[in-house]
């Protein structure tokens, strides 16, 4: 404490307190000092080590999280990888919360989707909708998404490097997402998730394994296909209560 502004009261209280008023050589004016004793730092053993190192690692921020989605969202929006961006009217991302426990993956956006950038609208999504609500779920709990986000010419298959192209944006979906179930809805989005080449009525019937992840797939037939087959509504119910089956188990 600098001796300017002190009273010889002032100086006394500080001498009682223990504190000396020391004079600076440079503008020889008193400063006051405590005399602070250092507690001494706790001994380094075993257990603090040990202790130290198994502490569980830091949960990833929920702004990080937020973030590394909206990057996504952003890239899939801008993508030019492929020459679908030529013809797009935008991407479709998908929708849903991103932690919803189940997710339905489509083939491609058509010409609704194109126009709306949401996938799954139109006449196909009323049917979707009414699937979804048999199984007791609702739309706005269920991602739904597609395995490529831009609209294919005249709603042609996607062709390979397409498929390829969009396969990343897929991939962190499915990471970010992490849902318990997942349905394919008809033969590309099958053949694409499972990573093989065969008719859609051989990958349904049973429980799938999405590969590299521990997730389970049921494989049913696209909306569309359904508005157009109707009889084989009664085969779709089936795949319908597996999902149901897999997602009360999960639960």
């Amino acid at each position: 404490m600098a001796e300017q502004g002190l009273s010889a009261q002032q100086r006394a209280y500080l001498e009682a307190m223990g504190i000396d008023v020391l004079v600076s050589r440079e503008a020889a004016a008193p400063v006051a000092e405590v005399a602070v004793t250092p507690e001494p730092a706790a001994p380094i053993t075993e257990a603090t080590v040990t202790a130290e190192a198994t502490l569980p690692a830091p949960e990833p921020a929920a702004a990080d999280t937020e973030l590394r989605w909206q990057v996504l969202r952003q890239a899939v929006a801008r993508c030019t990888q492929c020459r679908l961006h030529e013809t797009r009217t935008q991407s479709v991302f998908g929708v849903g919360p991103r932690d919803a426990r189940l997710m339905v993956i489509g083939e491609a956006p058509g010409a609704e989707e194109d126009r709306t950038g949401e996938p799954f609208v139109g006449r196909a999504g009323h049917m979707l909708d009414a699937m979804l609500r048999a199984i007791g779920c609702d739309r706005d709990t269920v991602f739904i998404a597609n395995t490529i986000k831009c609209r294919p010419p005249g709603n042609r298959d996607p062709r390979v490097d397409e498929v390829t192209a969009c396969n990343d944006y897929l991939e962190q979906q499915l990471t970010a997402v992490a849902p318990d179930v997942v349905i394919a809805v008809g033969r590309i989005a099958a053949q694409r998730l499972l990573q093989v080449d065969m008719p859609l009525g051989r990958m349904r019937g049973k429980t799938h394994q999405l590969p590299d992840r521990d997730v389970p797939l049921v494989v049913t037939y696209h909306p569309a296909y359904l508005l157009r087959e109707p009889a084989q509504k009664a085969r779709a119910w089936e795949d319908l209560k597996r999902v149901r089956a897999l997602l009360e188990s999960a639960s």
